[in-house]
């Protein structure tokens, strides 16, 4: 009886966080072929329970030796845990879809959009990389229109819900928003008072933050985020386009879920909206929203999978060549959760789950 009829033992690293929650419920929700799950968190929570097809299960502590034994690990507790455990568990023979930034410009790794570059997943060495969330949800919009009609350039502008920094910053929102909602009866001078913050930069509650991740300081990337160069490095990576011009600017608004992004790209040859239109209504895992009405919000793409484009029309600056585009998506599920799970889908499907060796790079941090 073969791995794949008798299923296998997952690991979820991060199983209590949001995104390790989401893993399982979209794991249960697939069915995907769970023989034994192994929920692994920090010591603090280790001993809670979670739960997964109607049953209890204890959380263990994520040490190395917890991975022995497990086949695939789905990985996001954030960069430092995965830096220190994730070659632990390739050394013991897992194959790890890791959801933090610590892999995803090496050398080596795969970084993959299921749907995408399905194909860069045949040579990984035990660990694959997932996407940044703002990152994932375009790749399925660029790389179809990149086909069609060659890209050259993006503008990206991301409205990113607060989800994105964890159930600590959706616990901010609330918290800061019941406050100032106490203050205020009508007087908006009590909105400069907001409640300390501790996960943003500035408050969050009505207001919006035009930092994501910390400043970088010197050469040509001065005063970006690292939040936008991962935009930037990353779609290149994925595309395998290193010459594709992209630049990004990256803003955390008072969304729960739902990352939305505004993007303006130029192509090789004259394009049209109705020539994108038709390219994208056929693109999988793409909603397309034709009418300039029936644009897409965080609101109605929460909980879901696909990827919505709406607002397509004609760059002014640049009308035979150029685009302007909406897109919006559930940014745990596309750009985490979700496409963790359809990786693992791909590497059973094709058969190209194995036992790993680290790249030297990877086992080297």
């Amino acid at each position: 009886m073969t791995a794949q009829q008798t299923g296998y033992t997952v690991a979820i690293l991060g199983a209590t966080g949001l995104v390790g929650t989401h893993l399982m419920h979209i794991l249960e929700q697939r069915q995907f072929p769970v023989k034994t799950l192994k929920p692994l968190a920090s010591k603090r929570t280790a001993g809670t329970t979670v739960e997964f097809k109607g049953q209890s299960i204890l959380v263990e502590e994520a040490t190395p030796e917890a991975f022995e034994g497990v086949d695939i690990v789905l990985a996001s507790a954030g960069g430092s845990v995965s830096e220190a455990l994730v070659p632990e568990a390739v050394k013991r023979g897992c194959v790890v879809i890791d959801n933090t930034s610590c892999f995803r410009m090496t050398e080596g790794v795969p970084l993959v959009v299921a749907g995408v570059n399905d194909e860069d997943l045949e040579h990984h060495s035990g660990i694959i990389a997932n996407p940044n969330c703002s990152t994932s949800q375009l790749m399925p919009v660029f790389k179809a229109l990149d086909n069609a009609f060659g890209l050259e350039r993006a503008i990206v502008s991301t409205y990113q819900s607060v989800s994105g920094a964890g159930k600590e910053g959706m616990d901010e929102l609330m918290d800061t928003t019941r406050a100032l909602m106490g203050r205020m009866e009508g007087n908006t001078e009590n909105l400069s008072s907001a409640p300390d913050n501790k996960v943003f930069s500035r408050p969050i509650a009505f207001n919006l933050v035009a930092q994501i991740d910390q400043f970088i300081e010197g050469g040509v990337e001065d005063g970006y985020t690292k939040e936008e160069t991962k935009v930037i490095h990353e779609s290149r990576k994925i595309l395998h386009r290193p010459d594709l011009k992209v630049t990004a600017t990256a803003v955390r608004v008072p969304v729960l879920v739902g990352h939305s992004e505004s993007v303006t790209l130029e192509f090789a040859q004259a394009v049209s909206p109705q020539d994108a239109m038709a390219v994208l209504e056929h693109t999988p895992d793409v909603v397309l929203c034709r009418a300039p009405k029936d644009f897409p919000t965080p609101v109605e793409a929460t909980g879901k999978d696909p990827v919505y484009v709406g607002r397509i029309r004609r760059d002014t600056s640049n009308p035979e060549k150029g685009l302007n585009l909406w897109v919006v998506a559930d940014n745990l599920r596309i750009g985490a959760a979700l496409n963790a799970v359809r990786l693992a889908e791909v590497l059973v499907r094709r058969g190209w789950l194995k036992p790993g060796k680290p790249h030297p790079e990877a086992a080297s941090v």
